[in-house]
């Protein structure tokens, strides 16, 4: 059972966070919440875990043990892609979630299932895109996948993706969330954004306010299981379509999101910004091609965000930079643009889950 968080006396003073040696093992008499785990736990190394391997899976969390737990046991129960690794870096306020019971537990049956596991805390918080960014860097794994601490893969899902991005040959698949909450809003205007690929994907240059901008308006609510149930594919079948974006496990060749710019655009964020994985997918699809995957196994816990403070939207910062040299050069021909600047666009709002 949670316990209710208990707030530090007057007075009292903040000890800060020191990172703990590779390998360190977490214990029951560090400060922290009740319920913590009363059992040692090995962290693991960086330098062990950065190996050669088919997959890894890379999350970022932050005040989700019960979410993480969930997320962690949909992984366990994977099969078909053997050996894959799991990196988890946590910035949550208090204690790590991993030191729950319940995550414990999850991480000691990846471990015993035969699959590397990484716990790491990163602090202070400089935003997602950091985050991400130091997870991208922990890996040398031939594919990564970005997977959010609310989200619960069922069997085959990660076996299905590895198998798309292989036969594809592009920069990215992904599966959108559900939220089966909403699986009685049936929304067929959406549907007509559904348009699978006939061959590979090819590289596209996505911007807000183009019809392929509102590709993304099918991952809402339960627009993708609605469009499945229509399909009537046949068991092990899958399809790739067309996408801007894809929200919550996407699955990347992780020399292309490198090759394309990974994460490494944080440093010129401000901390409180959203939007992080739109801007990288947008990069890699326009040098690599990208595809959403049905069916999707991937379910969204619908917890409230963590993202907090989020007024600034990455990628319209990232599109700016990008597309600054091609503006100028409409407007002065042979001059470079030294002021680049980008507003909304009233297409460009992220699907509401």
């Amino acid at each position: 059972m949670n316990q209710p968080h208990v707030e530090a006396p007057p007075g009292a003073v903040h000890q800060p966070h020191v990172e703990a040696p590779p390998g360190a093992v977490e214990r029951s008499d560090a400060v922290g919440p009740p319920d913590v785990v009363d059992r040692p736990l090995d962290r693991g190394s960086p330098d062990d875990f950065r190996r050669e391997r088919t997959l890894d899976v890379l999350i970022p969390t932050r005040n989700r043990a019960a979410e993480l737990a969930v997320t962690l046991s949909g992984l366990a129960a994977q099969e078909g892609v053997p050996g894959f690794g799991v990196a988890v870096s946590d910035q949550s306020d208090g204690a790590p979630a991993f030191r729950h019971p319940a995550v414990a537990t999850m991480a000691r049956v990846l471990r015993h299932r035969g699959h590397p596991v990484l716990l790491t805390r990163r602090l202070p918080r400089r935003g997602l895109a950091e985050h991400r960014a130091y997870l991208l860097d922990r890996s040398t794994a031939r594919y990564v996948l970005c997977l959010d601490d609310d989200v619960w893969l069922e069997p085959g899902t990660l076996h299905r993706l590895v198998t798309a991005i292989t036969e594809l040959d592009c920069g990215f698949v992904g599966n959108a969330v559900h939220g089966l909450s909403y699986l009685d809003d049936v929304r067929p205007q959406t549907h007509r954004h559904y348009e699978e690929w006939s061959g590979p994907p090819v590289p596209e240059t996505v911007r807000p306010g183009t019809l392929e901008w509102q590709r993304a308006t099918i991952h809402s609510a339960a627009n993708l299981l609605h469009v499945t149930g229509r399909l009537t594919l046949p068991a092990g079948a899958w399809r790739a379509y067309k996408v801007s974006w894809i929200g919550g496990c996407v699955l990347y060749d992780r020399v292309r999101l490198v090759e394309a710019g990974g994460f490494d655009f944080w440093r010129r964020l401000p901390e409180g910004h959203q939007g992080e994985d739109v801007a990288a997918q947008l990069a890699v699809l326009a040098r690599y091609g990208g595809a959403g995957i049905l069916p999707s196994g991937a379910y969204h816990l619908e917890s409230p965000t963590t993202v907090t403070e989020r007024d600034v939207e990455a990628w319209e910062l990232v599109l700016a930079d990008a597309d600054a040299p091609t503006r100028s050069a409409e407007a002065h021909p042979g001059a470079a643009d030294t002021h680049a600047g980008a507003g909304a666009h009233p297409g460009a709002v992220r699907p509401a889950r």
